[in-house]
């Protein structure tokens, strides 16, 4: 095994491979992107189940769930009637808090045609023009359709458009792409820290302004324990100007390790960090 490093929200360290050091940047700086885009989309998402926890719109079931939301961010709601939809809550976050390690900064809006957790119905959260994850401007819009067929397994279909993220030094990415997200525990409590997701199929496109892109592609369904930082089992097909591999999240221990496999065969220890 050698050893490589993926720094802060996913810079992986490709110098092992025979390549330009152009090319080799470029992937660095995609595989980076990507990894900040799923962040900030999981973020987003547990805020929005967070706030329709807290305001008994998570299910028809009552809750008496008290968030870290509130806390850090000031939560209003168009129409506080229960049962009554759709409901449009708006998450705004200021000039900034910190909650659960996590600065943010601007507002997003999170429309519900229905409780989250009802079949056919949509979560729409759309980010605002001034809005800000760990100093990085985030925009777009995310859909998720709840498409359960079996109740014990909630799911989702998740798509998004117009994607844009913007990192500290200024370099924009555009992103798009579809998956599929199913919960696979913790569907019978109302507490959030015993969910457990499974990302099970779907790809995400990113590209820079010059027309360099990175295709990701689940190969292996991902497992995405809410309290877990990291995802802890699944594999992503990574396709760039360089990278041509499987990355692997192992056994689904809650850790910082990870493995990437090349196309020629070799193994490559990772540590996310």
């Amino acid at each position: 095994m050698k050893n490589l490093k993926i720094y802060s929200l996913g810079i992986l360290i490709i110098s092992f491979i025979s390549c330009s050091k152009e090319d080799l940047v470029v992937d660095r700086e995609l595989v980076n992107a990507s990894a900040d885009i799923e962040f900030t989309n999981e973020t987003d998402f547990n805020s929005g189940i967070e706030a329709a926890s807290d305001n008994s719109s998570f299910s028809d079931r009552n809750s008496d769930i008290n968030s870290a939301l509130a806390s850090c961010a000031t939560v209003t709601v168009d129409d506080a009637t229960p049962g009554v939809f759709p409901k449009t809550f708006t998450i705004d976050y200021g000039t900034g808090c910190i909650s659960n390690g996590i600065t943010r900064s601007g507002s997003i809006t999170v429309t519900l045609t229905d409780y989250i957790m009802n079949s056919g119905s949509i979560t729409t959260i759309v980010r605002g023009n001034n809005y800000y994850i760990n100093g990085r401007k985030v925009e777009g819009t995310i859909v998720y359709e709840n498409t359960t067929t079996n109740t014990a397994t909630p799911q989702w279909n998740r798509t998004i458009t117009n994607g844009k993220i913007t990192n500290n030094a200024g370099v924009v990415y555009n992103h798009s792409g579809t998956r599929t997200i199913k919960q696979i525990a913790g569907v019978s409590t109302l507490a959030l820290l015993d969910n457990i997701y499974e990302v099970a199929t779907g790809n995400h496109t990113v590209s820079k302004n010059n027309g360099a892109t990175l295709t990701v592609t689940i190969v292996q369904p991902l497992i995405k324990k809410y309290a877990c930082a990291h995802i802890s089992q699944g594999q992503l097909d990574l396709q760039g100007s360089v990278l041509d591999g499987v990355l692997d999240y192992g056994d689904n221990t809650c850790d910082y390790f990870a493995t990437y496999t090349h196309s020629n065969g070799v193994v490559y220890d990772i540590t996310l960090l």
